[in-house]
């Protein structure tokens, strides 16, 4: 199984005392995480095929394959960016002081407060800390930007660093799972010790206890908040990787008798132990850094880029030998974000591939294709106002499009495809037929689950912004373009296949929702599709 830890990633764990956030987090995983990620599991490994050619078992939905590789392929254009700034603060580290520790570098400004001399300087919303303003002026170079619409050039530093991490994912990809299957081995199990060695460095720093009691906290008032539920569900979605089509991909190259209704539970859990053992992590440092700066936990807490670039390294600044602890760190978050990134990309290549059979004969060159493509475009995001494009694709790119897909995904299976036919091609490879509880989670509960969660993601939607700053009516509206044009590809496709099959609009319509291996029975007239008891069984 691909396991891919999305550790110092994951949007909520530090929003939320985990009392509070558990609860809907450990329920939405089992009804809706678990057996999604057993689906897609399973779906993959049956048909042996990627995102887009798996649909071969209902022609009509092929569109959602092309819906999951686009929202892969968008994530890629920024998702690497993180990976670039990780490195350039790995190449930061080695130094004898760290350079985010004072302010008398070129690129502070009046504003910035020394971290040892300014004791309250999270209070006080005039001022800035050394680490907050390395990272916006000194690597991203904010300043010299007014907003979207004043980018300016790309910076050659920044530049230089996604190019290595192109280079490297390019080597890791362009052999298949040949190259990706060796190189996951550091990239998945290198995160675990380095987290190991933060926690035991974290719990000894004092504050370090009242953070760890703040993470285990249980106020259950917060169940009462939707928002809170909201997160949680929106959190296994992204954890586990559910809808970006990398699990039908790797799992497309398991071998056909392989217990994938194993690999789905063992990975789920181990995913969201995780999760929870990061936070452990996660809010010792957080805990440390409210102690030493006498503020309340919340004004200290982050989320996105803040947590990581900011945060972080301030509270690895302050340890002895700080260097050596930042770069500890920042490899980690290299093979963290590596690791990502090759399930992404691997995604997009193979669900094209699959789909585009001459392409197997060029697997080096589509690669290639495919990575300078998302660098070039990726280049928007290291530009002195790329952290306003970056926030534009992380805020549109994969938040409901995913969801719909998933949902559309979902629906696919469970009741056109049939959930029984889907539970035989089960019982084919691993000799036993999946229980009761997983047919009802795959034919009502997911659905209605992601149903609701699409409609919730409409209805509270939020401009997005960063800091104070505000995105203007149109790039919001190149947000919402770009979030659209993954999810057009569902009727887009339907209405395609629709106009190209021969034959009346029944006949058309019998074609598009049956396997193709069935579709003899339909020139006789049988369609099962068209019968109440391929609906109703389960």
């Amino acid at each position: 199984a691909f396991l891919v830890p999305y550790l110092f990633f994951m949007p909520y764990v530090s929003l939320f005392p985990v009392g509070a956030f558990l609860v809907p987090y450990l329920f939405f995983m089992v009804i809706a995480g678990m057996p999604l990620f057993y689906m897609e599991l399973a779906l993959g490994q049956y048909n042996r095929e990627g995102a887009a050619g798996v649909w071969k078992i209902c022609p009509i939905f092929k569109g959602v394959g092309f819906t999951v590789i686009l929202i892969s392929l968008y994530v890629g254009f920024y998702y690497n960016v993180i990976i670039a700034w990780a490195l350039f603060y790995l190449f930061s580290s080695f130094t004898g002081e760290l350079p985010w520790v004072h302010c008398n570098n070129t690129w502070n400004s009046p504003n910035c407060s020394d971290l040892w001399a300014f004791n309250n300087s999270l209070n006080d919303t005039h001022k800035s800390t050394p680490a907050a303003e390395y990272f916006e002026r000194g690597v991203l170079h904010l300043q010299d930007s007014e907003g979207i619409a004043d980018l300016g050039l790309p910076r050659w530093q920044l530049t230089s660093c996604l190019a290595v991490v192109i280079v490297v994912l390019y080597f890791s990809l362009w052999k298949g799972v040949k190259t990706s299957g060796k190189v996951v081995w550091i990239t998945a199990t290198m995160p675990y010790v380095v987290l190991t060695v933060l926690l035991l460095r974290g719990v000894t720093l004092p504050g370090a206890m009242d953070g760890i009691k703040a993470y285990l906290s249980v106020d259950f008032l917060r169940l009462c908040e939707p928002q809170v539920w909201i997160d949680a569900a929106t959190q296994i979605c992204f954890s586990l990787g559910v809808g970006f089509g990398v699990l039908i991909a790797f799992s497309s190259y398991n071998k056909f008798s392989n217990n994938c209704y194993r690999d789905a539970i063992i990975t789920s859990s181990i995913n969201s132990l995780t999760s929870f053992f990061s936070g452990f992590v996660i809010f010792s440092f957080l805990g440390y850094m409210s102690h030493k700066h006498s503020v309340p936990l919340d004004k200290v807490a982050t989320d996105g880029p803040g947590l990581v670039f900011i945060i972080y390294p301030e509270a690895i600044a302050t340890l002895p030998g700080s260097s050596v602890w930042a770069v500890i760190f920042f490899i980690m978050l290299l093979t963290l974000g590596i690791d990502s990134a090759m399930g992404g990309m691997e995604s997009v290549i193979t669900g094209l591939m699959d789909e585009f059979k001459f392409l197997h004969k060029h697997r080096e060159l589509f690669t290639l294709f495919i990575v300078v493509s998302t660098f070039l475009i990726s280049l928007f995001c290291v530009t002195n106002g790329g952290i306003y494009v970056f926030t534009l694709l992380d805020h549109f790119a994969a938040g409901t499009s995913i969801l719909f897909g998933v949902l559309i995904e979902a629906i696919g299976i469970a009741w056109f495809y049939g959930v029984d036919r889907f539970s035989d091609d089960i019982e084919e490879m691993i000799g036993q037929r999946p229980g009761l509880y997983w047919r009802l989670c795959w034919k009502f509960v997911s659905p209605c689950f992601l149903l609701f969660m699409v409609v919730v993601s409409f209805a509270t939607f939020n401009p997005p912004n960063y800091g104070t700053y505000t995105f203007p009516i149109w790039a919001n509206m190149i947000g919402w373009c770009l979030a659209i044009s993954s999810m057009t590809m569902v009727p887009l496709y339907a209405i395609y296949k629709m106009c190209t099959l021969p034959g009346k609009f029944c006949d058309r319509l019998a074609y598009a929702i049956t396997p193709e291996h069935e579709h003899h029975l339909v020139d006789n007239g049988e369609v099962r599709r068209f019968t109440l008891q391929h609906w109703m069984v389960i």
